[in-house]
């Protein structure tokens, strides 16, 4: 690499939960620099899914949500020749969950549910029982590494 890596910015767990991932999540939710706003909109998702599962407390649903929506192989594009192949790769940690956030926010925000919070949750929800726009992204995903498995060996 011709660049020194770059540091890592530690991140403050958040003030409800006491969660890192909690925190990133919600700099992954914010717009404009409002965080304050990320935030609410986070709790009152999680409150939303709160009332609606029984066995399990909302941040548990959301965790199971964020770990169903995680992508364990990629395709990324190598030019060989003079043609370009889809590699399935497997995903780095913290691009993972990365993904996994982006999807899961994402595909909550082209819901069609009132609010902000009404949405993230239902997507939450939905994610957690496999199901799902995000869910199904990771689906593809998946579909597509296997589909690609042939080129694998492009890979160096």
């Amino acid at each position: 690499m011709r660049r020194r890596k770059a540091k890592k910015i530690a991140i403050l767990p958040d003030p409800k939960f006491n969660d890192v991932q909690v925190t990133k999540f919600v700099n992954n939710l914010m717009l404009d620099g409002k965080k304050s706003l990320a935030f609410k909109i986070f709790y009152d998702a999680i409150s939303i899914v709160d009332e609606k599962v029984e066995d399990a407390t909302g941040l548990e649903t959301w965790k199971k949500a964020l770990e169903n929506v995680t992508p364990v192989v990629e395709v990324r594009s190598r030019r060989v020749g003079g043609a370009t192949f889809q590699i399935p790769t497997p995903v780095r940690e913290g691009r993972k969950h990365s993904l996994a956030m982006k999807w899961l926010i994402g595909y909550s925000r082209k819901r069609n549910e009132k609010t902000m919070a009404q949405k993230l949750a239902f997507e939450i929800l939905s994610a957690s029982k496999e199901e799902g726009a995000a869910y199904k992204k990771k689906e593809d995903t998946l579909r597509m590494a296997e589909a690609n498995k042939a080129f694998s060996h492009f890979r160096f």
